[in-house]
Order: C-alpha cells, then sequence, then structure tokens
C-alpha cells in the first residue's frame, strides 16, 4: 500500500534537479515559509557548494590553461614528453571521493530525517486532511470536520497538517514548493506527507507530474492562517455552501474531467470517501482502513518523539 523507501530517498534528491528548473520562475524552493522546506533548501546549498568546490577550479583553469598555453605565447614552457604528476592525481582522486563521500552520508542522513511519512514532532495537534487526485483538479477531505474543498487548502500556521495521499485516476504528484517535499498521488495506494507552515500566508500548490490535457489548470492553493480564530471562520465559511459530498454518485459527478476548476467548498463530505476511493481500485483485496486511521500517524508521532527523548 504505501511507496518503496528508494522512491522517498529518490525524491528528496531530485528536488536538487528541481531547484535548478524552478528557479527561473519565483525562486519557490529557496525562499521556504515552512520547516521542512528550510531543511531541503539547507540540503541543496550545501550540495550546491560541495559540488562547486570541483566546478569553480575547473572553470578557473581552463580559462588561465588557454590563455597561458596559447599558441602565440612563446614563453610558455614546452614539454611534450610529460605524461603523468603523482601530485596531480592524487588531487583530481582524493578531492571527488572525499566530496562524494560527504554527500552520500548527507543524503542518507537527510533521507531518513526528511521522510516524508515521518511524523512532525510538535506539541500542537495536528490538521489531518486526505487528499484525492482528480482529472484535473485537487479534492481535500477534512475526516474530523466533515467537509471538503476543492482547490483549496487551509489550515493555521505552525501547525503539522497530516497528509493522506491518493488518486481517483493517473499518477499525479502533489507539491507546495514553498512548505517542502512533493509524493505521488497514485490510484489504489495511499502516500504519507506531513508539512507545517512556519509563517502565515498563501502558497501555491501544483502537481509536479504530467497527467493530460488539464495538468497546466491543476493548481491549487494552501492558505496558512495566522491563528485557530481565523482558520475556524475558513471552515464556518465551507459550512455555509450548499454542495455535499456523502455519497459516491455526488462524487462520481465531481470527479468527471475538467480543466481550471474553480475554488469549490462541501458543507458536508463523508469522512471515509478516501477509503472509499482506494477501495474502488483493490478487487477483493479491499483496504481495512477506518475513518479514524489517522490517529494511528499520531501514536507513531508521539512514539518517535519518545525515542527520541
Amino acid at each position: 500500500m504505501r511507496l518503496s523507501k528508494l522512491n522517498k530517498s529518490f525524491g528528496i534528491l531530485s528536488l536538487i534537479a528541481a531547484s535548478a528548473l524552478l528557479s527561473g520562475c519565483d525562486m519557490a524552493l529557496l525562499d521556504p515559509k515552512g520547516q521542512i522546506g528550510l531543511e531541503q533548501r539547507s540540503l541543496i546549498l550545501t550540495a550546491l557548494g560541495l559540488m562547486l568546490i570541483v566546478v569553480i577550479p575547473v572553470i578557473v583553469m581552463t580559462i588561465v590553461f588557454t590563455r597561458k598555453f596559447r599558441a602565440s605565447n612563446t614563453d610558455a614552457k614546452y614539454t611534450p614528453n610529460w605524461s603523468h604528476s603523482n601530485k596531480i592525481e592524487a588531487v583530481v582522486w582524493t578531492v571527488p571521493i572525499i566530496i562524494i563521500a560527504i554527500l552520500a552520508t548527507l543524503t542518507w542522513k537527510t533521507t531518513h530525517e526528511l521522510d516524508p511519512y515521518k511524523p512532525l514532532v510538535s506539541d500542537v495537534k495536528p490538521i489531518r486532511v486526505d487528499v484525492i487526485s482528480l482529472d484535473w483538479k485537487w479534492l481535500f477531505v477534512y475526516p474530523d470536520l466533515g467537509i471538503a474543498t476543492v482547490n483549496e487548502l487551509a489550515f493555521p500556521a505552525n501547525t503539522p497538517v497530516n497528509f493522506r495521499i491518493t488518486s481517483n485516476s493517473v499518477m499525479n504528484s502533489f507539491f507546495i514548493p514553498r512548505l517542502g517535499g512533493q509524493i505521488y498521488a497514485m490510484a489504489g495506494m495511499q502516500t504519507q506527507l506531513h508539512l507545517i507552515a512556519n509563517e502565515p500566508g498563501k502558497y501555491n500548490g501544483i502537481s509536479s507530474s504530467y497527467s493530460g490535457p488539464g495538468f497546466s489548470g491543476m493548481k491549487f492553493t494552501a492558505i496558512a492562517t495566522p491563528d485557530n480564530a481565523t482558520f475556524d471562520q475558513w471552515v464556518a465559511n465551507v459550512k455555509k455552501a450548499p454542495n455535499q459530498l456523502t455519497t459516491m454518485a455526488e462524487f462520481d459527478a465531481l470527479a468527471k474531467p475538467s480543466e481550471y476548476h474553480p475554488v469549490e467548498y462541501f458543507s458536508s463530505a463523508n469522512p471515509e470517501l478516501f477509503v472509499d476511493v482506494i477501495n474502488k481500485f483493490m478487487g477483493s483485496k479491499k483496504m481495512d482502513m477506518k475513518k479514524d486511521e489517522h490517529m494511528d500517524m499520531d501514536m507513531g508521532e508521539h512514539a518517535h518523539a519518545g525515542a527520541e527523548e
């Protein structure tokens, strides 16, 4: 039911490459607003700095050697029989080996520390959100509150958010760049992600995995409210909506493909909808999970905190 550790490790490393691709936009990965994002930025910058130890000298030496040994420089020493230097060999082998060893150690450590399945240790009770990827929109179900939203997500700042993630269709990737971390949403499978916003604000969320013609409009807004009171006001506003999502028929109607779907609120939602969606793809092997399965995540969090103490 869960992705392998290899997938999680690859997700951490892929952020380094993604930072280069996204840096031309708004530098979201390098301007994080959440604790996970801050730690991932530190990993990106550390890896970049280590690689520059090799890249910068190579660039400098290329310029120096090109100038010094140009054909018009008759003062350059001509050594046609030179072929080996123990000192040069020692440098070109030792330095990369040291860098690779440091990167390997750093990657091993951060892969475990930033494991997306690892609950965040906090004295604040987490917010639980079930995420269901649809064509081409995001459905967020709050099982504890009995509400649901499309393409808008809210939670108090400085409060951990425990996400359970699946897909009702093709594979997508759930990603809030400024808060950190991304993980796949796949039909018939459950993945997890734990995030926290250190500052209130509105943060853009996307699917970072191509999923069809409506992919470009598959975006959502994550709202980190300044306090619990503001979050409660948002919840109260959602509960005023006329729409409901309590049956699979209502869900199937919502799940029909649509592009650039507007924000939509549901005043009442089935808290077991997440499990029902997964079970559609399970055949005879139904998912044995109660609506309070999120509580197991909290128990794991407290157990982890106790182990650290």
